[in-house]
């Protein structure tokens, strides 16, 4: 399909159809119900004004930065903003400065600071915000798309609650498609007709930003035309205009996913080629060494142990030199991860296990399994029947380890690999009444 592409937007002075959306209040925000339905906790804490330092974790397009700027003004609260890719100590510290001199004057309650990319902090960045945060002078609004347990240190953390973002889901994307069409100044003036909405939100990944963004590049695509969208023309148009596609840096996430799949799919090649366009476009190579040894855990496990160890290392080894020379263990790596056997048992047992756990977290431990450093738990029966494996042939005796009502539960199952095997195989001897032997 054939259609002109419109340039009147080149020269428009209107922002963006995302900014332009950007809601101002909480009722106009999507998604997060978790955090902000009735009776949950940050809408607690934002409704009773009670607010103390937190950080947003979650993947992009999900709303942090706007969440933050919501509570700024439902609170009425003086609201200062950096960036962590262009803010350092110095910056940190005259928002602390001016912060603190208006309290001297003012019984206002706690300006809020809000931290983009909390993540790129140093820790010298980081160690400048304690003081502020502890004694109440500032209020921390982070922002990140990283395991804030691996990127903010640890006297920080402690002293901020964290609240995790998911991306948004098929109903949320519904309703910001049909406000943009609705409300939207200049979209709701336009004859768009929208049939099919599977590629926008597959596209979109659960990103508010990006399925703006692609819902204005299709509706540009059709000049001063009725727009007609179906999945044909969103998956057109996005071909066509990877540039503008990526223009607040999506890719970036796009890429890192096909390296993973890469290495899970065992196609070095492809993995070695998303690892270069990562390293050229100047990625954090300690980003890349994190999520190898996530894939060497999760997609190679147990099928090639090794794997993990070697990931480890890895990291250890991008961490002391840093680039250029880090490219080449981060290739070394992905190489071996990706034509490595493949198993995800262990991902799929943690989980299975996690699930019941939390259905049922008060699950008592039976009492042979427990200590007994006292008289008194000794009395009580603590440790009693308990059989040391090391006394029994084979260091192996069979008893029960299991909470009561758990009895013979499986969270392993061995997959067909060569290591597995040799686990499979002893599982099969030891407990042949959770791991028969298949004849």
């Amino acid at each position: 399909m054939a259609m002109e592409k419109d340039n009147s937007r080149a020269t428009s002075l209107l922002p963006p159809l995302p900014e332009r959306m950007r809601p101002e209040s909480l009722a106009d925000y999507v998604g997060q119900k978790h955090l902000l339905g009735e009776g949950c906790i940050l809408r607690n804490m934002i409704e009773s004004a009670c607010l103390s330092s937190f950080i947003l974790w979650g993947p992009p397009g999900v709303g942090k930065t706007t969440l933050a700027h919501i509570i700024a003004k439902t609170l009425d609260r003086e609201f200062y903003t950096l960036s962590a890719v262009s803010s350092g100590v110095k910056d940190v510290r005259e928002v602390i400065d001016r912060a603190r001199s208006k309290s001297l004057f003012s019984a206002s309650s706690s300006p809020i600071l809000f931290i983009d990319e909390i993540h790129r902090f140093n820790k010298a960045q980081q160690d400048a915000l304690l003081g502020a945060v502890e004694d109440g002078t500032i209020i921390l609004i982070g922002a990140t798309t990283e395991n804030p347990s691996f990127e903010v240190i640890t006297p920080l953390l402690s002293r901020c609650q964290v609240f995790v973002l998911k991306s948004l889901d098929v109903d949320d994307l519904r309703i910001l498609l049909n406000r943009a069409l609705t409300e939207d100044t200049v979209l709701k003036h336009r004859r768009v007709e929208v049939k099919e909405t599977d590629a926008l939100f597959r596209q979109s990944g659960g990103d508010a930003r990006k399925l703006l963004n692609i819902l204005e590049i299709v509706i540009d695509f059709f000049g001063g035309k009725p727009a007609v969208i179906d999945n044909k023309v969103v998956t057109e148009c996005l071909q066509e205009n990877v540039a503008i596609y990526d223009k607040n840096g999506e890719m970036h996430y796009d890429i890192i996913s096909a390296f993973i799949k890469s290495i899970r799919g065992s196609d070095p090649n492809a993995a070695v080629y998303y690892l270069a366009r990562m390293l050229s476009g100047g990625e954090d190579p300690l980003f890349i060494a994190r999520r190898l040894c996530i894939s060497a855990a999760e997609d190679v496990g147990l099928a090639n142990p090794n794997a993990l160890l070697l990931a480890n290392a890895c990291f250890d080894i991008v961490n002391r030199i840093g680039m250029p020379e880090a490219r080449i263990p981060l290739a070394e790596a992905t190489i071996y991860l990706a034509s490595s056997p493949k198993s995800n048992s262990a991902y799929l047992s943690i989980n299975k296990a996690m699930d019941l756990a939390a259905k049922d977290p008060l699950t008592t431990v039976p009492l042979h399994l427990r200590n007994a450093p006292t008289k008194l738990m000794e009395d009580l029966g603590y440790s009693d029947g308990y059989k040391y494996a090391h006394d029994y042939p084979g260091n192996f005796v069979d008893q029960e380890f299991l909470p009561k009502g758990l009895e013979g539960t499986v969270f392993y199952e061995p997959q067909q690999n060569r290591h597995e095997d040799v686990l499979k195989a002893y599982l099969e001897q030891n407990w042949p009444k959770y791991y028969p032997p298949k004849r």
